[in-house]
């Protein structure tokens, strides 16, 4: 993934929020939420567990200064399974207006961020092999995570010391 290490450190600039998405009981849509919970685990302080309902973030991700906020996500891109892409605003609301599983979908969440103009959303998607009542991720995309969560580490400057977490339960 040599270039997605290049796009990420790129665009990961400034105060970096990681939020992650999706539904943990449906196979590899819990991608999103178990790779936030590994950088979280790692020390990355700056960490919402949104699981399905990012919405619920809106106050926090607008008003705690991020200049970046970063979605994991689990994303139908019509790719190959464990294939990672790198959205930016624009691109998640013209692939993904409003269709989600969430009440309101990503693209409609990242314009909402966005209007004050002073932080940038991005999402990190991975395609999902199955999003069925199955338990854990599907194998390709279990070593996606595991390859994600080092170039998230490495490009976040993520350290073993554990800090203060943001994102708990609201």
């Amino acid at each position: 993934m040599p270039n997605l290490r290049d796009d990420l450190e790129r665009c990961l600039r400034g105060r970096v929020c990681v939020v992650g998405v999706g539904n943990p009981d449906r196979g590899d849509d819990g991608f999103g939420l178990r790779l936030a919970e590994t950088l979280r685990d790692l020390g990355y302080p700056d960490v919402i567990l949104a699981e399905r309902a990012p919405e619920r973030w809106m106050e926090p991700l607008t008003r705690s200064g991020f200049q970046t906020v970063l979605f994991l996500d689990a994303v139908d891109m019509g790719a190959a399974p464990g294939s990672a892409a790198l959205l930016e605003a624009t691109e998640i609301s013209a692939r993904y207006p409003q269709i989600s599983t969430h009440k309101l979908s990503l693209g409609t969440l990242a314009r909402l961020i966005e209007a004050d103009g002073r932080t940038r959303v991005l999402v990190l998607g991975v395609q999902p092999v199955a999003v069925r009542q199955v338990g854990g991720l599907s194998e390709r995309v279990q070593t996606s995570l595991q390859i994600l969560r080092d170039l998230l580490a490495e490009t976040l400057g993520v350290h073993a010391n554990a800090l203060a977490v943001c994102g708990g339960r609201p």
